[in-house]
């Protein structure tokens, strides 16, 4: 992805939201990296701790951590997002050192951002922001999440159309504000769109791990996919043809992929090698169901399971990685040790 943001002359602020630890965090570093996005105040703050300097949180602002934001603005350059009217008068009203704030724009997920079409919401936005001495308006924000239900083909025209929305934002006001920049950002369309014209920076975060949504729809494959759920079997029902794992929902949570049959799926099943490794996933087995603490794995065949015996190891491909390393709180790289997150259990 850095080879990428660089070939296309475009800055990489990946959104740390996925790993969540300064020790991933210090790898992108290591390789020029120089300013993240993350999806809270309180991840701004850890993250903070450990040099990042440049940080946008990629979330509506939270009105009820307006002094952790003045705490950490006043040792960092910090940009907040105001996604309604509201929003913004939030942060005018309660943010007193120097922040950059981002409209965010809903260029087609229908989560949350201004209609690219309102003008005037957009506008009394901005007036908030910018009669705040210490606020700057530094241009729009905005995340093509549509993207992760479309096929590949369909990608670089949602793309296109997403960009286009903002630009064109970004052209109505630029005349008033030469600085504004727009930062645009998910894994489907920076891994496989080409064109990001008029774009200042990306910012995907689910690329640094990939996951089995992102494989289903063919945006990477199994192999690219860095993380797994070590979990043991505690049943096997094999003239079923079943089995049952601990890791359930608090392990891997409850989002799931279609699988080319139109099953839903919570996860792949793959065998554990000795070193802790993963193999490809098992064709035949997935993860049917959830629940808090249980995993159900269906085969296609009961064979599939003879060989497989409680205390055995399978390890479990996520559906949605961010998720799945959240839930987890640190994680075993294979051949250097522990590595923590902010979510660490204790």
């Amino acid at each position: 992805m850095i080879s990428k943001a660089t070939q296309l002359g475009i800055p990489l602020r990946p959104h740390f939201k996925t790993h969540q630890s300064v020790e991933v965090g210090r790898w992108f570093r290591e390789l020029g990296v120089d300013r993240i996005a993350v999806s809270s105040l309180p991840m701004a703050k850890y993250f903070a701790t450990d040099g990042w300097n440049n940080i946008t949180v990629a979330v509506p602002f939270v009105p009820q951590h307006g002094e952790m934001a003045n705490d950490l603005a006043s040792k960092i350059e910090l940009t907040l997002t105001a996604s309604t009217v509201n929003g913004a008068k939030e942060i005018s009203e309660k943010i007193f050192e120097n922040v950059n704030v981002m409209i965010e724009v809903d260029t087609g997920q229908g989560r949350s951002g201004f209609n690219p079409t309102n003008f005037k919401g957009i506008e009394n936005a901005i007036e908030l922001i910018t009669k705040t001495n210490n606020l700057s308006f530094s241009g729009f924000l905005t995340h093509a999440g549509h993207s992760y239900k479309a096929k590949p083909s369909e990608i670089e025209l949602l793309n296109a159309m997403a960009i286009f929305e903002v630009v064109e934002l970004k052209k109505r006001w630029i005349n008033r504000f030469p600085q504004i920049t727009i930062s645009y950002g998910d894994t489907p369309t920076s891994v496989l769109a080409s064109n990001f014209d008029g774009v200042d920076e990306l910012r995907p975060g689910n690329f640094t791990f990939f996951d089995m949504q992102q494989s289903s729809r063919g945006v990477c494959s199994p192999s690219s996919i860095a993380v797994a759920l070590v979990c043991p079997v505690i049943a096997v029902y094999a003239d079923e043809c079943k089995a049952v794992i601990w890791g359930g929902a608090v392990h891997l949570s409850k989002d799931s992929y279609l699988l080319r049959s139109g099953e839903a799926s919570f996860g792949a099943v793959c065998n554990v090698n000795s070193d802790l490794s993963w193999s490809s996933p098992i064709d035949g087995l997935f993860l049917e169901s959830v629940s808090q603490e249980h995993g159900v794995v269906r085969a296609k065949n009961s064979q599939l399971l003879r060989n497989l015996k409680e205390g055995d190891l399978v390890a479990i491909l996520p559906a949605h990685s961010c998720l799945t390393a959240d839930t987890m709180g640190e994680y075993l790289v294979l051949g250097e040790g522990m590595v923590g997150t902010m979510r660490k259990r204790t």
